[in-house]
């Protein structure tokens, strides 16, 4: 396991290979695709966004409300591919790393080689468990969204998996090249 702590700057990300798994501690935010519609607006507006995405890590979740004494509630990964129409202008941003499910588009794949980011993914199925690495949550922005609000989140050993690394790799791809399964 590699450890790694947000923010992320270059060197952090520079030796990762698809395939990895990782453990994050620090900062991550929520934000799912009705969040993105609005940051990217901010961000085409000339905007400041609510917080500040200069190496940060966006997670891809809608978390369930916390049972008492919890910081949340089941906090699994939503599919990535929805937030793939705002995920280049994210990162152009200054997002370094996004963590969901599922695989990315061509040109989210092209903006993670050109602003050197990486898509982790978290375990489908693994809600529960993912939660209780998340030591605080917060709602900073769009409340109204409900789940799909902006968190602000503190965590510690987050568990993770490369699947696009800064050298163009894509574990999904690799994993299908080697079992010789067809597109």
């Amino acid at each position: 396991m590699i450890k790694l702590t947000t923010p992320f700057k270059n060197s952090d990300l520079k030796n990762l290979k698809s395939g990895d798994t990782v453990l994050i501690s620090g900062v991550i935010y929520t934000a799912r695709d009705a969040a993105h519609a609005r940051l990217v607006k901010l961000l085409e507006d000339g905007k400041e966004l609510p917080f500040n995405p200069e190496g940060q890590v966006i997670y891809y979740v809608g978390p369930t409300p916390a049972k008492p004494g919890q910081a949340i509630g089941s906090a699994g990964p939503t599919t990535s591919y929805r937030m793939d129409p705002y995920a280049p202008q994210m990162m152009d941003a200054g997002i370094k790393g996004m963590i969901g499910k599922g695989a990315r588009s061509k040109e989210v794949k092209e903006s993670i080689l050109k602003n050197k980011a990486i898509y982790f993914a978290a375990v489908g199925g693994a809600a529960a468990l993912i939660a209780k690495s998340i030591n605080k949550a917060e709602v900073i922005a769009y409340d109204d969204l409900g789940a799909e609000a902006i968190r602000r989140m503190e965590v510690e050993d987050f568990p993770a998996i490369v699947i696009n690394d800064l050298d163009g790799n894509d574990l999904y791809e690799m994993g299908q090249k080697e079992y010789n399964i067809e597109d």
